[in-house]
């Protein structure tokens, strides 16, 4: 029998992602790069002693922007690109295709454009076009032509 209690969601003070060996979260504190959007969206918050603005869509925990519940991730191509990586190149979910690291990434993460910059990561490896499920029809067995007798 299943106890309610069990399915109860619980909210955790703290949070941490880690992939590889690699604490995400700490990556994203430590990032230089500001984005205009979220430095308004900050700003605003500070200025009005909030700790979310326009119903829990950004929010501010720990130093980290959250937007709607999922890590916000600034515009620091070097962080994107790992996070990416360490999501897309692991020996166990890797290499799913562009809807399976959709579904890793958008697990925890959110940017502007995420899907598209996910979509472009996926065409761009060598190892998943190689491999790729070929959908087209096979052509066939090569035909010799003919050899002409007079010229």
């Amino acid at each position: 029998m299943v106890k309610p209690e069990w399915l109860e969601v619980r909210k955790t003070e703290t949070v941490e992602i880690i992939v590889d060996g690699v604490d995400l979260l700490e990556e994203v504190r430590k990032s230089k790069v500001k984005d205009n959007e979220i430095v308004k969206a900050v700003e605003k918050m500070k200025r009005a002693g909030v700790k979310m603005l326009r119903d829990e869509e950004w929010r501010e925990i720990d130093s980290v922007m959250y937007k709607e519940r999922k890590v916000y991730v600034p515009k620091d191509d070097r962080l994107r690109a790992e996070i990416i990586r360490l999501h897309y190149n692991t020996p166990v979910e890797g290499h799913g295709g562009q809807w399976k690291i959709v579904e890793l990434v958008t697990q925890n993460f959110w940017w502007p454009g995420i899907t598209k910059e996910l979509k472009q990561y996926v065409e761009g490896c060598n190892a998943c076009q190689c491999n790729k499920n070929r959908t087209e029809q096979l052509a066939g067995k090569l035909m010799p032509n003919s050899i002409p007798e007079k010229l």
